[in-house]
């Protein structure tokens, strides 16, 4: 993969009004691809420079019609950047971007068959919730009849029938974000572009957004590109993800697979929990040079007296550190090979039991070695030389 340049975050207030597209194909649910119609992104060596600093340089990148991609990585990645080109927010320096098999590079963000979700909603606060939803359609003209209709369908699809009446400052911000989600559908993009939209919500209203959205996406059936810097919702929400650092992409693949077999050292320390160990500590302990990633479910303590199977790993060392996050506990351990090692223990034991281990008990850290995934993107030592 090519690499891209990065580009902090640029302000997105004045794309926060809802924008129409043209040739709206109705999205059936359920209905496979070929029947909702094609709705692939395809970014073919696209380069954007802003004066002298160049944001993207020369990025391919292939999204499938019904997907649901989405783009991770930390703050000022590329990733807002590359979604502002896909919407017409910015316009590519060379290059070019197809969406539904058209040609949408030098396309005004009307005349592009997406829409776009924002973090803060952009809701009219003097308008009810259906004037909201319906405000594209009116833009655009359509009768009164159509739309009290396709209001109450994408009413119906965020599960938001019954409070059509209401203003926005009287819904919670888990129904704003459905109501502006609710006012995109509406216009049957076959693209969805959604910007970090559940940013501003509260963890336990998140996770239960995550939620919805997946099962709104799989049934409207569209294309849906989400940019996020949170891990747990990337590999929660998404059919695929491209992760991004320093305006390069990373790696691309399906969560479990970048989780599992992340293929550089950025990819095995941002995506969830990990221990990394370098080629160097790697060679001491399985004799070959080949950094390794281990997640630190997959690392079990036992007594420092206990011998490994056959097909086992092991460190010792002492615990520096617990952490109790509820349904587990992470030990913190420092191990005599100068690597500091994670384990995570679900605490299935009864509540009222004291935990196995403590900080500063002398532990062996042992895992099976097929558990452990090489990362090809990792350096690799010099060769000895005797």
């Amino acid at each position: 993969m090519a690499p891209i340049t990065t580009l902090s975050r640029r302000n997105h207030a004045a794309m926060s009004a809802p924008h129409a597209m043209t040739d709206p194909a109705a999205p059936a649910s359920g209905a496979s691809a070929a029947e909702r119609g094609h709705g692939g992104v395809e970014l073919t060596a696209v380069t954007k420079r802003f004066g002298q600093t160049t944001a993207v340089d020369d990025l391919t990148l292939s999204v499938e019609s019904g997907e649901f991609f989405s783009m991770l990585g930390p703050s000022g990645s590329g990733k807002t950047t590359v979604l502002r080109l896909i919407a017409g927010f910015e316009e590519v320096t060379s290059g070019s971007i197809a969406i539904a098999g058209t040609d949408v590079t030098r396309a005004a963000p009307f005349d592009r068959t997406v829409n776009t979700v924002f973090q803060d909603y952009a809701l009219f606060p003097h308008m009810t919730i259906a004037e909201n939803v319906a405000y594209g359609l009116r833009v655009r003209k359509v009768s009164k009849t159509e739309q009290r209709d396709r209001v109450a369908t994408a009413l119906e699809q965020v599960r938001l029938t019954h409070l059509g009446d209401r203003l926005p400052h009287q819904l919670s911000g888990g129904q704003r974000q459905r109501i502006a989600l609710a006012r995109a559908l509406i216009l049957q993009p076959r693209v969805l572009l959604l910007d970090e939209p559940l940013g501003a919500l509260d963890k336990q209203l998140r996770e239960q957004m995550q939620i919805e959205l997946k099962q709104i996406q799989r049934e409207v059936g569209i294309t849906f590109i989400f940019v996020t810097h949170d891990q747990e919702e990337a590999l929660t929400l998404s059919d695929r993800i491209a992760v991004f650092n320093n305006g390069r992409i990373e790696q691309i693949g399906a969560p479990r697979e970048v989780y599992e077999r992340p293929q550089t050292t950025f990819v095995a320390n941002f995506l969830g929990l990990s221990n990394f160990i370098d080629a160097v500590h790697a060679e001491r302990l399985t004799g070959v040079p080949t950094a390794l990633n281990i997640r630190p479910e997959r690392v079990r303590l036992v007594d420092a007296r206990t011998a490994p199977g056959a097909n086992e790993i092991c460190v010792d060392g002492t615990i520096v550190e617990t952490v109790y996050t509820g349904p587990t506990t992470r030990y913190i351990v420092d191990t005599v090979e100068g690597l500091r090692v994670v384990a995570e223990r679900h605490n299935d034991h009864a509540p009222s039991d004291a935990a196995p281990y403590q900080r500063g008990d002398v532990v062996r850290a042992v895992w099976v070695a097929e558990h452990a995934a090489i990362v090809p993107g990792a350096a690799t030592p010099e060769p000895h030389h005797h």
